[in-house]
């Protein structure tokens, strides 16, 4: 008697279709963000999580009013005081009162939310050099040209507002 029955046979029907923009976009985005993490844990920054990494989507904290910050990280502002009242406390970086506006606050990096900035861009570097190896530079160069192609046309505009 055979220990295999057609209740272990998976019927996996048709392939699913390939994957769509968003997820082509996102899975190598998901790559990228979980590597920054783990940089930083080696780099000594083991004190940050997952959402903190998010503040320093580009072009990063510094100088931004929460407002602005929450709006690029599309954050709502609860949410996004929240991680700055987390990352204060922490010591990456301080809420001044803005001297353009003193209503509002401006965001300003600590020499731990400068180093940490630091260790994200090398982290991120080494990412694209990983990449660049794995694809070669002229696939890669390509990559990167379509990429901020992109980015111009999905970037919101000052004058769009």
């Amino acid at each position: 008697m055979s220990l295999s029955s057609g209740f272990t046979q998976l019927d996996a029907g048709p392939a699913p279709p390939p994957p769509l923009i968003g997820a082509l976009l996102r899975v190598p985005w998901e790559t990228v963000r979980q590597r920054m993490l783990a940089g930083l844990h080696d780099r000594g920054f083991t004190d940050l999580v997952a959402a903190h990494v998010d503040i320093w989507r580009h072009p990063g904290p510094e100088n931004q009013r929460p407002s602005e910050l929450a709006a690029k990280t599309r954050m709502t502002k609860q949410a996004l005081n929240y991680l700055l009242g987390q990352l204060e406390e922490l010591g990456y970086l301080t809420r001044e009162t803005d001297s353009d506006d003193q209503r509002s606050k401006r965001i300003r990096l600590t020499p731990r939310g400068h180093a940490a900035t630091t260790a994200i861009y090398e982290i991120v570097q080494e990412v694209e050099e990983d990449w660049e190896q794995q694809l070669g530079p002229r696939k890669f160069d390509q990559l990167r040209r379509l990429l901020a192609q992109l980015y111009a046309i999905t970037t919101p505009t000052n004058d769009a507002a």
